[in-house]
């Protein structure tokens, strides 16, 4: 068995946190900051990167820039950093290389350069195609400066682009909703993530908006967020158009063409080993949990003396190996759990899988375990039935 056979794979992610603007529903670790901050904060990252103690055991299989916006640095900062990273690790050689991007913060010339340092998928967040619905997000951009963007990326090479849309906004209907995803479906991008807006404290939206919150948890009408029901027509219609136009669900939130479904984070929600490079990002490895410092100053200094570690019982891995994995329409493997934990699962999860199945919230057919449509559409109390 050679040397790469035996190493596991491994994804990394690079939190880079800044943004040209906070938008008013984000609660990400994420803030504006000038040129100098920046490269501080590359400079650090680069160090902490270089400190990665197991090299040997792993080959990487998707790496993924994510934030804040990674697309707000100069494009020699994410090169050089993708560089060091190819330097140092050894590559899957069909390797998925993501990075998120805004419009408005990225020209043909640093798009061309991502494809030419080996970045091969675009994540490119617009959220809405109504200009008032994106102003009131407090994005940055306007439809025509994503359609612009978009191009651009096409013109650069990328032919694999996700785009992120959020639904349930403050004023949006199911109309709005739908012209949205007609206007983005007209693009044809390969993927498309498409989440429900959540109202989280700490927030603008949740000084403006927690009330409603309540009155729709309630089950009174909502003032300015949309009523459940109308809220359910959107979910629906999603599903929908994304199908008829070849898009098929593969998670609770995330649809694609065939072929071009995120792997990196398939792999999340798969357990495979990841690591988290930068302010406040987390790890997995060898069944520990890790968290880095999420004070800048700190994370400037390269001090890690504060990182937050948690070994993972074998009941909090076959939990997560239970309510990540039946995000996936594929739902689990039985197999899989048997050999992953020593264990069959009727054995730890028996009465939790009947009771569920005779809800029909969950389906079993021997091999796999999968959630049906009634169960997608309450999954958040499925899940939190394999809780041990």
């Amino acid at each position: 068995m050679t040397k790469l056979q035996q190493q596991r794979e491994l994804e990394l992610y690079v939190h880079i946190p800044f943004c040209v603007r906070k938008c008013a529903y984000c609660d990400f670790l994420s803030a504006p900051a000038g040129l100098p901050v920046q490269e501080a904060y590359v400079k650090a990252l680069k160090k902490e990167i270089e400190n990665f103690p197991y090299i040997e055991e792993y080959r990487v299989s998707t790496v993924f820039f994510g934030g804040g916006t990674p697309s707000i640095l100069p494009a020699d900062m994410i090169c050089g950093l993708l560089g060091m990273i190819q330097d140092k690790f050894s590559f899957n050689t069909d390797a998925e290389i993501s990075i998120e991007c805004n419009p408005g913060t990225a020209d043909g010339e640093k798009l061309a350069s991502y494809r030419e340092a080996g970045i091969n998928r675009l994540s490119i967040g617009l959220q809405s195609a109504d200009d008032k619905e994106l102003a009131l997000l407090g994005r940055i951009h306007t439809w025509e400066d994503f359609r612009r963007t978009y191009e651009l990326a096409e013109k650069a090479g990328f032919s694999n682009i996700n785009v992120d849309l959020m639904s349930a906004l403050p004023g949006q209907t199911s109309a709005s909703w739908e012209r949205t995803l007609r206007r983005v479906l007209d693009m044809r991008p390969q993927h498309i993530s498409a989440y429900s807006l959540i109202v989280e404290e700490g927030t603008p939206f949740y000084e403006t908006y927690h009330e409603d919150v309540k009155r729709r948890d309630r089950g009174d009408t909502p003032e300015f967020l949309p009523s459940e029901e109308e809220e359910r027509r959107m979910y629906h219609l999603t599903e929908q158009l994304l199908s008829e136009a070849g898009l098929h669900r593969y998670e609770i939130s995330n649809y694609a063409l065939t072929g071009y479904e995120c792997r990196h984070n398939k792999g999340y929600w798969q357990g495979t080993d990841y690591v988290g490079f930068g302010l406040g990002a987390s790890s997995l490895l060898h069944h520990s949990r890790y968290r880095n410092p999420a004070g800048m100053a700190e994370y400037l200094a390269g001090d890690f003396s504060g990182r937050e570690c948690e070994v993972l019982t074998l009941e909090d891995q076959m939990e997560e190996f239970m309510f990540l994995g039946l995000r996936l329409m594929e739902g689990v493997r039985e197999q899989e759990f048997s050999e992953r934990f020593g264990i069959r699962i009727e054995e730890v999860y028996g009465e939790v899988l009947r009771r569920q199945e005779e809800l029909e919230l969950l389906k079993r057919n021997g091999a796999r375990i999968y959630l049906t449509p009634r169960g997608i559409d309450l999954s958040n109390t499925v899940m939190a039935e394999f809780l041990l």
